[in-house]
């Protein structure tokens, strides 16, 4: 079955895979080459993780024939138990394997028998085979019989310390392949095999010091790469340790008992106090605080809530008490959530990858018969000493898992950075589509925008008291639940003006509210608020100054409330949605990354302009519906332009999917989150931009890591051919490859996002 046809079932189950055994590239693809030649099934092998990624058809397959196809050819697999926990940290936290059986494990490093193994083997290599290499390469320290002493000291490093690559070699020809382990093994049994011949036919020059530093360097490389890459998956371990495991619920009768968080259904109510963790996404019902969001949005000021606001689980609560109101349990949270974005981008594979992994695939066998010939042409030249020195080199310079290692370990550092600072990236295709983005369209209201409406100018009528006239409009305002009607409210608290609830309320749809307002020590009044021209033909008057506010306020595309009572225009409001406080410095930001920026939005084109030219867009497209946006993204790709849109809500979902990269504000709603490439967890518009700026630095360091693995075996593979380079250097330059890629890697750690001003 092709990928197309892979890619067209329908309801394909999905099961995620640790793989054991997996010790370079080449087993990486075997593994994936070998799942794909199922009916039904389309998979993923991460080498990085040791994990694989495998979507089926049940009609096709089932998961013991998945499994089954895996040990088949000579690795070991098991599921997941977690599927919201990130890939590999099962085995991290079993924390070693069978000692002596080097296919367990994966990339953990555990084929040399876990952690622990591991560093047994390279301590002994290292006490053992330096004294060879000593020994073995300098005149003043040798002695008579000296060979037959190294050889004592090699025996062990090379049959016991290499025993893992001996054991994945013989395994991996038992199926008719090669790989890395091949390469290590065949040049280490070479070299201590030659030297055992030549020492018993008594030759003077013998290779055990080889065979002794060889499986050293190698086993240092290792150590120092599964350090690093424990360090590369910290961040994405940092964030799923943040969910609480037990929480205060609130019962029928009022009383407190903590309970396992498993057992939180949606609707439930608990408490949290201060210094406690949120224990689910809910609603607050009771109390008011200040919530340390820091480690789930990376906004380091604490975010105010009260009764209604929304809680997500796992912030900290700093101050008051809360009651809340489970909203959202178990896999269904923002925290999970997060977890399956980031362990999808993490298993997935970039299209970048596709070309390492098919060098990779055929490069083991490649070198071998490079080695052979090395070999032959050194002999014919009259030199097979020399011939077989370079053999070795050539096989152990080879060796292809910096290749492996390039684009896996720079996307799990690069989304688990991403996490950490409340950016998630859906998966690595995503890193190619931020490089070619030119275009970036922006919703306006709840993403340019607060998305909540806030009073902008007050202007009393000749005459009024601004105190007063507010009261009274605020106050017959309370009784009704329009957004403009509590921005107004709203205002007034701020400012400590009294409300009073008003009697003899009435509502107009879409137009205002009249009703009786009557102030603590002031008499009863009639009043009428809402459009202009609601409140006129009220017959109420309004004066010229109050006319020209009105006509200066509707120009710049703000909402209008007029208010009066005994017959004239006491006091007009303006009221907007107005731009975030960063949405300026956001644009600019976005600007810098060579983005032209494009306002739209179906609000009018009074409004939308207004608040284009405070954030500095020059390109507005209003009034136009869902369909309509999606057109205009259409519009802007068939004119050459690659569009990023950035949205928030369910009317932006369409043209969020319609884009090269939609990237969804984690405010808004589930459809525009699921239907977007990258998510801003926090409301934060600066977010885009830092998006944008560390999905192309992921991808840059991918490349960087590509060209110099390519480049290491360009340069190396003839150098060892030609016989000037020593085995023992060829195993260092090796373990340094795969090392510079992770730490090279790791770099990402240190991205930092945009200062904010």
């Amino acid at each position: 079955m092709s990928a197309t046809d892979r890619a067209e079932l329908p309801g394909l189950d999905q099961l995620d895979l640790t793989v054991t055994g997996m010790t370079c590239a080449s087993c990486a693809n075997r593994v994936e080459g070998r799942l794909n030649d199922l009916d039904g099934v389309d998979a993923t092998v991460n080498f990085a993780l040791g994990t694989a990624r495998v979507r089926y058809d049940a009609a096709d397959v089932d998961v013991q024939r998945i499994i089954g196809a895996i040990e088949s050819i000579g690795y070991g697999a098991a599921p997941v138990p977690d599927r919201h926990r990130a890939p590999g940290e099962a085995e991290r936290r079993r924390g070693t394997t069978h000692d002596d059986e080097p296919g367990h494990g994966g990339g953990t490093g555990s084929e040399h028998g876990g952690p622990t193994g591991l560093a047994r083997r390279l301590l002994a290599s290292l006490v053992l085979g330096l004294p060879v290499a000593a020994i073995s390469m300098v005149p003043a320290l040798q002695f008579v019989g000296w060979q037959w002493l190294a050889l004592a000291l090699t025996t062990p490093v090379a049959l016991w310390c290499a025993w893992p690559f001996h054991v994945a070699a013989w395994r991996n020809a038992r199926h008719g392949v090669a790989t890395m382990d091949t390469l290590v093994s065949v040049g280490v049994l070479a070299a201590y095999g030659s030297s055992l011949v030549g020492l018993a036919a008594g030759a003077d020059h013998t290779y055990l010091e080889v065979a002794a530093v060889v499986p050293a360097f190698i086993l240092l490389g290792r150590w120092l790469e599964e350090r690093a890459k424990r360090r590369a998956g910290a961040a994405v371990q940092a964030l799923l340790s943040l969910g609480v495991d037990t929480a205060t619920r609130l019962e029928p009768d009022g009383s407190e008992r903590s309970v396992p968080v498993d057992e939180l259904r949606v609707g439930d109510r608990f408490v949290v106090r201060p210094g406690e963790r949120v224990a689910t996404d809910g609603e607050v019902l009771e109390g008011a605080s200040a919530v340390d969001a820091s480690m789930l949005t990376g906004e380091s000021v604490p975010v105010d809530v009260a009764a209604g606001d929304v809680v997500v689980g796992a912030t900290v609560n700093t101050s008051g008490r809360l009651v809340v109101r489970a909203t959202r349990v178990g896999a269904d949270t923002q925290l999970a959530h997060m977890a399956r974005l980031v362990a999808d981008a993490q298993s997935g594979k970039a299209q970048i990858q596709r070309l390492a992994d098919r060098v990779s695939g055929v490069f083991v066998p490649v070198v071998m018969v490079l080695a052979v010939a090395t070999f032959a042409v050194w002999t014919v030249l009259g030199d097979p000493a020399h011939g077989f020195t370079a053999a070795v080199a050539v096989l152990i310079i080879a060796c292809p898992c910096a290749l492996g290692l390039a684009t896996p370990v720079a996307l799990l550092v690069g989304t688990g950075r991403g996490a950490q600072l409340g950016i998630l990236i859906k998966g690595p295709e995503v890193l190619e589509s931020t490089r070619r983005v030119d275009t970036i369209v922006l919703d306006k209201t709840g993403t340019v925008t607060t998305g909540r409406m806030t009073v902008v100018d007050v202007v009393a009528g000749p005459g009024a008291d601004d105190a007063e006239a507010l009261a009274v409009l605020a106050s017959l305002e309370s009784a009704s639940e329009h957004p403009i009607a509590r921005a107004v409210v709203a205002h007034a608290r701020e400012l400590g003006v009294a409300v009073v609830a008003p009697s003899d309320f009435a509502s107009s749809a879409g137009l205002g509210v009249t009703g009786v307002v009557e102030p603590p020590g002031s008499p009863a009044r009639r009043v009428v608020a809402g459009r202009p021209s609601f409140v006129a033909e009220a017959g109420l008057l309004a004066p010229r100054a109050l006319r020209a506010s009105i006509s200066e306020q509707e120009a710049l595309g703000r909402t209008v409330v007029a208010a009066g009572w005994d017959g004239a225009v006491r006091i007009v409001v303006a009221v907007a949605d107005r731009p975030r406080d960063d949405a300026r410095d956001a644009v600019d930001g976005l600007r810098a990354l060579g983005l032209t920026p494009v306002l739209l939005t179906g609000d009018a084109e009074a409004p939308a302009r207004a608040v284009a030219d405070e954030v500095g867009i020059d390109e507005v497209v209003a009034g136009v519906l869902p369909q309509g946006k999606v057109d205009e993204v259409r519009r802007l790709q068939d004119g050459g332009r690659v569009v990023a849109m950035v949205g928030d809500g369910v009317n932006d979902a369409a043209a969020l999917a319609t884009a090269d990269l939609g990237i969804a504000m984690g405010s808004g709603t589930d459809a525009a989150i699921e239907a977007s490439d990258l998510t801003l967890v926090g409301a934060d518009l600066h977010g885009a931009a830092d998006a944008i700026r560390l999905s192309r630095r992921t991808l840059a360091t991918i490349k960087g890591n590509l060209f110099w693995a390519f480049a290491y075996n360009v340069a190396a593979i003839p150098v060892a051919a030609l016989g000037l380079l020593n085995p023992m250097l060829a195993a260092a330059a090796m373990a340094a490859s795969s090392v510079f890629v992770v730490t090279n890697s790791l770099r990402l750690r240190r991205f930092r996002p945009h200062r904010r001003p």
